[in-house]
């Protein structure tokens, strides 16, 4: 940092501190780590959906030149805790799907492992895979909760009565496909195992690509049986995760195995992009079956998500699919339900904005369908069922903006000069329209982090161990502790991404920010209680996340609206993006510059959702066909022409200290439904099931 700024450090446009490491290369990610004559691990995974090994013959992998170990069910390290069956690697026979972890080789080079797994004989007796989803299946099953742990099921008022009596009613079924997060940097761990480490006990340090490094030691302490301080996670960079990274999978348990296999040589096991379509977790794909209900006047009398969705058989991930519709519009009648497949598929986890973006898209282009049956705008529409209090817990909301977002959305959009009728605008062989969506995702803080500030060589240094995706955490937490200390911020330092610092955490629900921000707040605040404005060098002090007592009094959101403007040519149905725009309400936003990459980087991802991406799911063989970024497509700079992404002004005295929401997922929550209503718009053909490619148009 250079020259003098301003002590209220919240607010400023400052460029990321790590920026000049990662344009240089020196920021080191987990596969960098800086490991004294690393091995290399290699996985063996089963070519099939459900079975049993009958056998795992290494001999031949064995001999090879740099083979040091091949972990078999027969010789890997037997489990302290296989209660969560994700971490009960090499532990017995069953195949429960495909790319499920059958061995691991360790050797010398990459190269050396990777040949050497190819030689590694497993034989298979192969059973009938259960794979298909369907909204018809006799085994569907409610969970007990889902991942917010929310019931699965909400009923208020008769809904099916009021569809019924309903002057205008609406019944469609929408489904999202399954998707995969796909960061830059894939998964990679680089384990050590000392076994002179820990008085003797033995010692772990895990460099790891994660969301979370105390997640990531907790797990897998616990799956290893070890205490706390025999295990250190260190995380300092992360290429993106999206969700992927926000719980540990399969590789990192394996990398810690693989390390105690061969003591004292660090083991790097970095997945390749086509592994982490089956062991990095990914978006489970959904069936919507949405009703709607209205008066003439728009009214909304009913509205209904039953939502239908697949987990895998080993491991429950119910996502909160239906939480959306519970808490959008006013309706005096109301219903969401949950169904789960469990199916012999991989494990489903985070995606950005789980829940929400999903759940978003059935209703908002339901929205979009009943306000063309009625003859009313869609903006008009969203005015008109806008509650007064949060539909679903009844609570006042504790700031609520998403008219003004729809309002300065439109008006920066030019939405008013829209003709309402489909596929009427056209001009060069292009049919074009216009289309509109909302969006929402909850505000909140983890109950648990903590933080220290310390005097260090006449500066201010926090440490707190939390994540930076690449979303700005090293310089936004450098804002806020400047802010609560009122210094300048070229006189902070913060220290991130190990679990040597103080327990923070996972960088997930957007909640990150809101929760190390809180913490460093009320530990700023007890370290000037202590020290005053003229502490000395060694003055240091503690603090905790605060107790957020309004939670229970408020209803908390943030809230936007997108806007989509598509091109469709009229006799290929290509389909392009000219404008995507947004316009947001996410409370006091601590740095405009990286506020506008997360929203932008959302939204780009919400037209990827859109347009491309699809996991293509063979049920013949239960994998993923097209696992790479060749041919699993995602946008890039050319798919939209012009992409902007703005808020409003919004002051929210009960989220937290910082008056800040979260940005990094609401805005990828209704651009799938923008650019999909945008698409019907312009051509009158309407498509519920994403991706909106050219065939379904034509």
């Amino acid at each position: 940092m250079t020259g003098t700024l301003e002590p209220r450090a919240i607010g400023a446009d400052l460029p990321r501190r790590d920026g000049p490491e990662k344009v240089r290369g020196t920021a080191l990610y987990a596969d960098e780590s800086p490991a004294r004559n690393p091995v290399y691990c290699r996985l063996v995974q089963a070519p099939l959906a459900r079975g049993r090994v009958t056998g795992v013959d290494p001999a031949l992998a064995e001999t090879q030149d740099g083979v040091l170990a091949v972990l078999t069910p027969a010789t890997a390290e037997r489990l302290a805790d296989t209660s969560d069956a994700e971490y009960a690697i090499l532990q017995d026979d069953e195949v429960h799907f495909r790319g499920q972890i059958v061995a691991a080789v360790i050797a010398e080079t990459f190269e050396q492992a990777r040949y050497a797994a190819d030689l590694v004989d497993v034989g298979y007796d192969e059973q009938p895979g259960d794979v298909h989803l369907s909204a018809d299946r006799s085994d569907l099953y409610r969970p007990e909760q889902v991942e917010t742990g929310d019931p699965p099921d909400s009923h208020e008022g008769d809904v099916d009565a009021a569809i019924t009596a309903g002057p205008v009613r609406l019944e469609r079924v929408y489904t999202t496909p399954m998707l995969h997060n796909n960061p830059m940097e894939p998964h990679a761990t680089t384990a050590l195992w000392d076994p002179d480490g820990h008085g003797g006990a033995g010692s772990l340090t895990l460099w790891d690509s994660t969301q979370g490094v105390h997640t990531v030691r907790d797990t897998v302490r616990t799956v290893l049986g070890l205490d706390p301080e025999q295990v250190r996670v260190v995380c300092p960079y992360v290429g993106g995760g999206f969700g992927s990274k926000g719980i540990p999978h399969q590789n990192v348990v394996t990398a810690a195995m693989a390390a105690r296999a061969v003591p004292g040589r660090p083991v790097r096991l970095p997945l390749t992009r086509q592994q982490t379509f089956s062991l990095a977790g990914y978006r489970p794909p959904t069936i919507q079956q949405v009703a709607l209900a209205a008066g003439a006047d728009g009214r909304l009398t009913a509205i209904a998500n039953d939502v239908v969705e697949q987990t895998s058989r080993i491991k429950e991930f119910a996502e909160q699919t239906v939480l959306p519709a519970r808490t959008m519009y006013a309706a005096p009648n109301r219903r969401t339900t949950t169904r789960l497949a469990a199916l012999d598929v991989p494990i489903p986890s985070w995606m950005r904005a789980p829940g929400e973006c999903p759940g978003m898209f059935g209703p908002e282009v339901a929205m979009d369908e009943l306000a063309h049956e009625l003859g009313i705008d869609p903006i008009e529409l969203r005015v008109r069922n806008e509650p007064d209090t949060d539909p679903d817990s009844g609570l006042p909301f504790s700031s609520r903006d998403l008219l003004a977002c729809l309002r300065r959305g439109a008006e920066e959009f030019g939405w008013s000069t829209r003709d309402p009728r489909p596929g009427v605008r056209s001009h060069g062989g292009w049919r074009w329209g216009t289309g509109v969506a909302a969006s929402v995702y909850p505000t909140m803080r983890m109950p648990v982090s903590e933080a220290e500030i310390a005097r260090v060589d006449g500066r201010y240094v926090a440490r707190i161990g939390a994540a930076d995706l690449g979303t700005g955490t090293w310089t936004a937490l450098v804002q806020i502790v400047a802010d609560a200390l009122d210094v300048a911020v070229d006189e902070v330092d913060v220290q991130i991404g190990d679990t040597e610092y103080p327990m923070a955490s996972v960088a997930g629900g957007s909640s990150g920010i809101n929760t190390w921000g809180s913490t460093l707040v009320a530990t700023a605040q007890e370290f000037r209680k202590r020290f005053g404005d003229e502490p000395a060098d060694g003055d240091s002090a503690r603090g905790e996340v605060p107790q957020n007592d309004a939670a229970e009094r408020y209803a908390m959101s943030a809230y936007g609206a997108q806007f989509a403007e598509v091109a469709v040519h009229a006799d290929t149905g290509e389909i392009r993006v000219p404008r995507l725009y947004g316009t947001f309400a996410v409370g006091r936003v601590v740095n405009p510059r990286m506020a506008r990459s997360q929203l932008v980087g959302g939204m780009t991802m919400g037209l990827g959702m859109a347009l491309y991406e699809h996991s293509l799911f063979d049920p013949r063989t239960g994998h993923v066909v097209n696992h790479d970024l060749a041919e699993y497509h995602v946008p890039c700079q050319a798919d939209v022409a012009d992409l902007r992404a703005d808020w409003i002004d919004e002051h929210d005295p009960h989220v937290n200290p910082m008056g800040t929401k979260g940005i990094g997922e609401i805005g990828i929550v209704g651009t799938a439904a923008a650019v999909a209503n945008a698409a019907w718009h312009a051509t009158g053909t309407r498509v519920r099931d994403l991706p909106v490619t050219l065939d379904s148009l034509l």
